[in-house]
């Protein structure tokens, strides 16, 4: 807003300084239609506490250059204000709707009402509605009602000396604490008159704090620092393809003991019955730092498991593997304690201060993977049943929510039970009374989704749990939804999750019916990401789905290319935390379905420094020479410098020819290999 601001005041300021010339400016070029019209018109109200029912008015709204003001009280006048101008008006007791009418740079007009309810009568029946924000436990939404109310003050009760924050009738205001804890919300209703009434209401803010731990909202008060250790929870320094989260945790060891640092208090035992590695990401100010991972019981500090890993990269995110495959799984831990360079005294300088991230839990230690082959087999399988798609594809919205991929499902046009499944091989762990997580990115508030869990029988001799659904209470962004299941017969093997989007609603394939889902907190399910990251650039499109022809690649899953009207370059990127062992001659093989004969794919390899600093390979090209089945073809690399680490492939169809997104520019690839 203030950007459009700054444009009409140097309109202004460039026709005062051209109005006594002779020259004609021409501005055709600002295209009225194409300008956007003022959003979220309102006004705040300030009411005298005087008995005189002078009230100020102060209009806002974006994309708004001037307001028109309507008292809203039988009289014809009304005044003019720019952005951040007020007007004054003595109303008598009644009820008055008055209209803020905003107009933008190209006379776009949008009106809204504001009510205005005036008696010099005190307040009475105070109602306050306070609840926990959906998609973050620590932020709550107040809104209050009131007879003879005009207006209303709210205190949300974590600070000393608080300003009061202005709530207007059916408005609603937010608030963020700073942890957990219980807080004293008081709202204090202001009328015409000098009385005003107030009420409290007590919240409860709480977020358990469990493995996988990212950070991003974090309950700080589970931290107990020790003899010189500091975690603190702090904006990401290196905002990277190594680590795009938003929120980091800040080590810092200073000069206490040589054993100084920090423990977290989980809200529950770490379940390591069966993933017996720990990973954490790290960014270290140098090589050879020792990072000490211990768990240790809650009460009985003698019951403990410690391992220590040193970095291997400075001043960079690197992801390290801490191997617990002897720990005791019959006893429980809950606590997490990490110190670096144990034995060392630090001393709270650069060289001592150390980020960590995304804490998690995995069945395979792997600190130096196989980048090839490359199949993009997933620990679970992706099927979908009439009118329903699902895939994995990159995040699209990473505030809220910083995984590299995330599942995608559409309800398209077809039965209004249309939906999808996820398969795994091992059944899920199922107890007589189970609650399942998921972080869930809708289109819409009041969305549907339901869930529950089959065997493998096929219909109609499924064996199946009943429904459970959750539904979602905030649009376009990151929430965590919760279902819950009873009465589960734990005889049967569930090798099936159905996931059915708004029950007995037609889809129709729209944005309307498209969500995203991730971290879903039943077992079988928590490793979910594929170890390649996948992204496009420039009207490029890449997932991974299940495998639409098998004939030829009995893969269950595989990668699909999209070129859409874009750039001529549109293209996609895979990427690998571990460099890619390429080097000159090396032939590169890769199965490929195209939609055609002569389709040209290029490939090159790239390290992870942005354009256009980024170094890469020579551009090496492949030629289909079928349709409509699958072959390999071959990619021979030249260019390759031993010195850079391509963490990057990029793929581009029919360089230089712009896409479609059409059928015609659809392939699938698979088996990615190194020949050599």
């Amino acid at each position: 807003m203030k950007k459009i601001n700054y444009i009409y005041s140097a309109i202004c300021m460039l026709l005062l300084s051209i109005g006594c010339s002779d020259d004609v400016v021409d501005l055709s070029y600002a295209d009225a239609d194409n300008l956007p019209a003022p959003a979220n018109v309102s006004a705040t109200l300030n009411v005298s506490q005087d008995n005189s029912g002078t009230v100020s008015i102060t209009p806002s709204g974006e994309n708004a250059s001037e307001f028109e003001i309507n008292y809203g009280d039988g009289t014809e006048e009304t005044v003019t204000l720019t952005t951040g101008q007020s007007t004054e008006h003595i109303y008598t007791e009644g009820n008055y709707d008055i209209q803020v009418m905003a107009s933008g740079i190209g006379n776009q007009k949008t009106t809204a009402i504001i009510p205005l309810m005036l008696s010099f009568r005190a307040p009475e029946n105070i109602e306050i509605t306070a609840e926990v924000d959906g998609s973050n436990p620590f932020q709550i939404n107040v809104s209050a009602t009131a007879d003879y109310a005009a207006s209303f003050q709210v205190y949300f009760g974590d600070g000393d000396n608080e300003a009061p924050t202005a709530l207007a009738l059916e408005g609603m205001v937010s608030h963020e604490y700073p942890m957990v804890g219980d807080y004293t919300v008081r709202v204090v209703a202001l009328s015409g008159g000098t009385q005003t009434s107030e009420e409290t209401k007590e919240v409860k803010v709480s977020k358990p704090t469990n493995l996988p731990i990212d950070f991003e909202i974090f309950d700080t008060t589970v931290i107990t620092d020790f003899d010189g250790g500091e975690l603190t929870v702090t904006d990401n320094p290196d905002v990277s393809d190594g680590n795009g989260s938003s929120k980091v945790g800040q080590m810092v060891k200073k000069a206490g003991q040589t054993w100084g640092g920090s423990l977290i208090t989980l809200s529950a035992p770490i379940d390591f019955s069966e993933k017996k590695v720990i990973k954490m990401k790290v960014w270290s100010p140098r090589v050879g730092a020792n990072v000490l991972f211990k768990v240790e019981n809650l009460t009985e500090s003698s019951i403990n498991y410690e391992q220590e890993v040193a970095t291997t990269t400075a001043n960079a995110w690197e992801e390290i593997a801490f191997d617990y495959s002897g720990i005791n799984d019959t006893n429980e831990y809950q606590k997490i304690i990490l110190i670096f360079d144990n034995g060392t005294m630090g001393d709270g300088s650069s060289d001592f201060t150390f980020y960590v991230d995304d804490i998690k839990q995995a069945t395979s230690i792997s600190s130096d993977p196989e980048v090839f082959p490359m199949d993009f087999e997933l620990p679970f399988n992706l099927s979908s049943f009439d009118g329903g798609e699902i895939k994995v594809i990159a995040n699209p919205e990473t505030t809220g929510n910083s995984s590299a991929n995330v599942i995608e499902l559409v309800k398209g046009a077809g039965a209004v039970w249309a939906g999808s499944k996820i398969t795994v091989d091992t059944p899920y762990e199922m107890a007589t009374s189970t609650t399942v997580t998921a972080k869930i990115w809708s289109p819409r508030a009041g969305l549907n989704l339901l869930m529950k869990f089959e065997d493998a029988t096929p219909w109609p001799n499924t064996v199946a749990t009943a429904d459970a659904i959750a539904t979602t209470t905030t649009g376009n962004a990151w929430e965590e939804i919760t279902f819950s299941f009873a009465g589960i017969d734990t005889a049967i093997d569930y090798h099936n999750l159905v996931l059915i989007m708004d029950n007995g609603t037609a889809g129709d394939g729209s944005a309307n019916y498209t969500v995203y889902l991730d971290d879903f907190s039943i077992a079988s399910f928590l490793d979910s990401e594929p170890a390649e990251t996948l992204s496009s650039f420039d009207g490029g499109e890449i997932s991974i789905i299940s495998n639409p022809q098998t004939t030829g690649n009995s893969s269950s899953n595989v990668v699909k290319l999209v070129k859409g009207a874009g750039a001529v370059w549109a293209g996609s990127k895979i990427t690998y935390d571990t460099p890619y062992p390429v080097k000159n001659g090396d032939q590169i093989t890769m199965k490929v379905w195209s939609p055609r004969a002569g389709l040209v794919l290029l490939m090159k390899f790239e390290d992870a420094t942005p354009w256009p600093n980024n170094k890469e390979t020579g551009e090496a090209i492949a030629t289909t020479s079928s349709a409509n089945e699958w072959e390999e073809l071959t990619f021979t690399l030249s260019g390759v410098d031993p010195t850079v680490s391509y963490t990057n492939i990029v793929l581009i169809m029919d360089n230089g020819t712009q896409g479609d997104g059409t059928d015609n520019y659809t392939l699938y690839i698979d088996d990615i290999n190194n020949a050599n």
